[in-house]
């Protein structure tokens, strides 16, 4: 066995509908029981990585959540994922049900997925026998070449599978080839809010091409901008114009690939119109980019368009519109004019320093203590719940686990979010606070 690998690991993402066994194949993978498997669809909703070794070789496994075929919005779930995958993989594994066949589920991932230019291994699963080799290979049907036929569950060919994903993988992994450069920003907005007017004005209208995705013109395209003496990969994309689930056409594809956008960059640079009233379509946005976990700047373009009616009212709407996200960094800006653009670079500079923060344990531990000493969280059922211990597991974005005797209410929850906030900072950044509970000694548990 070789030693430690060094650098970034290889990404194999594991995609398919809910309760094919794509878990189970995960542990196949890493030759232990680490991802949950219940035979109930949906155990998985969020992506989870783990680090495995086959012959020798270390890479990082990517449990994707299910797409649900009876979800709302279920072929945005699935062409959402399967693109994050495309994007951020080195190795892409489609898990297909070989017992069911293929399902109007499966064929619309393959149709994602056809257009890949990374690799994507066709398993076609719960094939515990010779009988079943018959049911693989109606799995041509979905276009992407050979189904690889293995039992997950009874271990039958995951071995070869490994072998398979191995060969598959490039010489280096997707995020060594970005290490070191530009850092990655999605500009997003709704239609008509100013984003190509500004990547016009921060490329000096010299808009330098790194890479275009094959398709419509609605595709985001990377560009690189100095700005602030430092060189940015801005992501342009078509505006958001209704939820995913009810576009259609290329509005719908635009949408798709704004969310990836937000998905691959480190920061997002939200553009508002600052001549119109803050929309439920601008909300929208805002919180696709908390839910990615991406850094924040607000723009408010158009800002050289206001009279002073419209500046108090603008003022009244954020208070009222944007409490949630006081957070969030916010410049003003005409992407016409240039007025407030240079200030941009400061901005999202400030947010990715937010977001990439750790505070120290023991730094973390003495603030909190002296935090619950002055408030205590409130009583559950007649008893108070003591919080022991505070780490923070994460940054990009700062994610905190509180242990604790009892649960802890969502208010108490938030209110330990904004004291963090006051005391560390955390500019431009959303922050996550989750908790454990601990009942008894040794014993562990986490609320759902």
């Amino acid at each position: 066995m070789s030693g430690p690998q060094q650098g970034p690991l290889p990404v194999v993402a594991i995609v398919g509908r809910p309760n094919v066994g794509k878990s189970t194949l995960v542990n196949r993978f890493l030759g232990r029981r680490a991802a949950v498997v219940q035979d109930i669809p949906g155990v998985t909703r969020d992506r989870i990585s783990y680090e495995a070794l086959w012959n020798g070789k270390s890479f990082t496994v990517v449990d994707t959540g299910g797409w649900e075929p009876k979800a709302t919005g279920m072929a945005a779930a699935i062409a959402r994922q399967a693109e994050y995958a495309m994007k951020t993989a080195d190795v892409i594994v489609l898990v297909v049900d070989a017992s069911m066949g293929a399902t109007e589920t499966d064929l619309a991932a393959a149709r994602v997925l056809r257009r890949s230019t990374t690799p994507v291994i066709l398993v076609a699963n719960k094939v515990d026998d010779e009988r079943g080799e018959s049911n693989a290979a109606e799995l041509w049907s979905l276009g992407l070449g050979e189904p690889f036929s293995v039992s997950a569950l009874h271990g039958r060919g995951s071995g070869d599978l490994l072998d398979l994903v191995l060969d598959a993988m490039p010489e280096a992994p997707r995020e060594q080839e970005t290490e070191g450069g530009p850092r990655r920003v999605a500009l997003v907005g709704r239609p008509n809010v100013g984003k190509s007017s500004l990547i016009n004005r921060l490329s000096k209208e010299e808009r330098s091409v790194v890479d275009s995705v094959a398709g419509t013109t609605v595709d985001p395209v990377d560009s690189l901008v100095k700005l602030g003496g430092e060189e940015w990969r801005f992501v342009d994309t078509a505006g958001l114009r209704r939820k995913v689930n009810t576009a259609s056409g290329t509005e719908y594809y635009a949408s798709l690939r704004t969310e990836a956008a937000i998905e691959a960059a480190e920061v997002a640079v939200v553009l508002l119109a600052a001549d119109e009233v803050i929309s439920e379509q601008d909300q929208r946005v805002i919180t696709q980019v908390i839910e990615a976990g991406r850094a924040l700047v607000i723009a408010f373009n158009k800002w050289d368009a206001l009279d002073e009616d419209r500046h108090a009212q603008l003022e009244k709407e954020i208070d009222r519109e944007l409490a949630r996200v006081k957070w969030a960094s916010r410049v003003n800006i005409s992407a016409v004019t240039g007025r407030g653009v240079n200030k941009l670079a400061d901005h999202l500079k400030a947010a990715l320093a937010g977001w990439e923060t750790r505070v120290s344990t023991a730094e973390l531990n003495t603030y909190v203590r002296a935090l619950v000493q002055e408030t205590p969280p409130p009583a559950r059922g007649g008893r108070a719940p003591k919080i022991k211990y505070v780490t923070q597991a994460d940054i990009r974005p700062p994610r905190f686990v509180v242990f604790s005797t009892g649960f802890l209410e969502a208010g108490y929850r938030r209110f330990l979010e904004r004291k963090l906030r006051e005391k560390f900072g955390f500019e431009g950044t959303p922050i996550d606070v989750s908790v454990k509970v601990r009942e008894g000694r040794g014993s562990e548990k986490k609320p759902g």
